[in-house]
């Protein structure tokens, strides 16, 4: 209980530092309301909007109210699409989760059992094959893969929709796009974490008991190797939220990622704001999270904490 409540602590305080970063670095470009007024407009207008925003007041009295607002579930309103920038968010959001959660399975599916084969075969041919696949998923950018997905399974092979969200077919792609990298960076940490429990006594010792190598790897290897897996994993689930804001874009797939590139074009300033605070909060709650499933998997941990 007392490890649950210094990680909630920790993670509170973090949250706030967020949230008062955003506040102030997107700020740090000058004046918002130069972002908002479309081009040509007159002084006059330009302090009339800044006034209807607040931000003709004092800075702390800013903070305070966009605290306040906060507090209420309050983000503002886009001044672009004339809605409150919570409601184009959340309709927005169900797309991402659902890219990001198939690209989640495709990493995991792929990269995890990847990387213990690599481990378990070192220096053989499986080794050096998976290795290539590895490389090629983590040198490529996920926009340039998107383009080859689309090209392949798109345009010449026609077995996939190229753009758009028009049922589970359209997620395929984009989640391949954007699990590559992932898949790439569990393969490789899962491989460099069996390896080294491996290498440790406990299993020549389990081998001696008579148990099979398979049977010390799923038995032992597997759960102790499993803390830096889960690590990556919580940073990855940030990682894809992040990531997705090149994939949708090119896959015109309506998640937060398109909002955010639609925003800045369009200088909608709150609406990307918003969406800034909510995939950094994101890797908040998913580091507090992380810190949480550690005790789960090795309780002597809490007794470190």
């Amino acid at each position: 209980m007392r490890h649950v409540a210094s990680r909630l602590l920790q993670a509170a305080v973090t949250t706030f530092g967020v949230i008062t970063l955003v506040f102030f670095v997107m700020r740090l470009s000058g004046d918002p309301t130069l972002l908002l007024v479309p081009e040509g407009a007159t002084a006059e207008q330009i302090a009339a909007l800044r006034h209807e925003l607040g931000f003709d007041r004092p800075l702390p009295a800013q903070y305070l109210s966009y605290l306040g607002d906060l507090a209420r579930g309050d983000l503002g309103g886009s001044l672009v699409q004339r809605a409150p920038v919570s409601l184009i968010l959340g309709s927005r959001l169900p797309y991402t989760l659902a890219l990001a959660g198939g690209a989640l399975l495709v990493a995991l599916a792929a990269g995890i059992p990847a990387g213990i084969a690599m481990a378990v075969w070192r220096g053989r041919a499986i080794e050096r094959v998976l290795a290539v696949v590895v490389v090629a998923g983590q040198s490529l950018p996920s926009f340039w893969s998107g383009i080859l997905l689309i090209l392949l399974f798109g345009v010449t092979l026609r077995w996939l929709p190229t753009s758009g969200a028009d049922g589970a077919a359209s997620l395929v792609m984009p989640s391949l796009a954007l699990g590559a990298v992932a898949m790439s960076t569990f393969a490789r940490m899962t491989r460099i974490a069996v390896l080294d429990e491996l290498a440790r006594d406990y299993v020549p010792a389990a081998r001696a008991r008579g148990l099979s190598f398979g049977a010390v790897v799923v038995r032992h290897v597997l759960r102790n190797a499993a803390i830096p897996v889960v690590t990556i994993a919580a940073l990855e689930i940030g990682n894809l939220l992040a990531g997705a804001v090149i994939v949708e874009t090119v896959f015109a797939w309506p998640g937060i990622g398109q909002l955010a590139m639609q925003s800045i074009q369009s200088r909608d300033f709150l609406v990307v704001q918003a969406v800034v605070l909510f995939v950094s909060l994101t890797y908040v709650v998913l580091n507090l999270l992380t810190d949480l499933a550690y005790t789960a998997i090795d309780p002597r941990i809490r007794g470190r904490a």
